[in-house]
């Protein structure tokens, strides 16, 4: 993939693994700051803390304007397309796709975002033709560890990324996942 923005769907909506990933829309701002106002949303992630209304309609604009540059898709993980239960990110960029994501508290512990990263790896690969899909995350955050483990993604032996954020110091490890479609597993 090169370094420009390919054209993204102005609508996604992708059904597998039991989860629904869709566009968020304004209908979802009244629930974005129980999902992402929270310690360790704040304290693992760049979204913004505290996590208020103002801030769930400035990631709604901003999702929206990413995807009209081509560079990020923002989707709600949802269970039957209504109410979300978090988020799942896919950066485009000249290295491949970048996923994150973030599961509010309520909801944790139900392999949502293992199912999420799963499901969006495939789309960037199958539908978007994205070489590369990887995780950047600290190996402090043992719930990223678990899901990016169970995902299938695997550690790479690369140098850390390292940063500031919010002031305080991170160090990001890489986590590449292997392409079944190049029979890589």
């Amino acid at each position: 993939m090169s370094g420009t923005p390919i054209p993204l769907p102005e609508r996604i909506e992708l059904a597998d693994e039991g989860l629904v990933l869709r566009d968020w829309t304004e209908a979802d701002l009244a629930a974005m700051p129980e999902l992402f106002d929270h310690p360790d949303i704040a304290y693992w992630t760049p979204i913004v803390s505290p996590f208020d209304e103002a801030a769930a309609v400035a990631r709604l604009d901003r999702a929206r304007q990413l995807r009209a540059e081509g560079t990020t898709i923002l989707l709600a993980v949802t269970v039957d397309g209504r109410a979300p239960l978090g988020e799942v990110m896919l950066r485009l960029g000249p290295e491949g796709g970048e996923i994150g994501y973030a599961i509010g508290p309520a909801h944790r512990g139900q392999g949502l975002a293992v199912r999420a990263v799963r499901v969006m790896a495939a789309y960037a690969v199958e539908q978007l033709g994205v070489e590369r899909v990887f995780l950047e995350l600290e190996a402090e955050n043992a719930a990223s560890v678990a899901v990016a483990t169970k995902a299938g993604f695997r550690l790479l032996d690369v140098p850390l990324i390292e940063g500031e954020e919010k002031g305080r110091p991170y160090a990001l490890q890489t986590w590449d996942l292997p392409s079944p479609w190049a029979g890589g597993r």
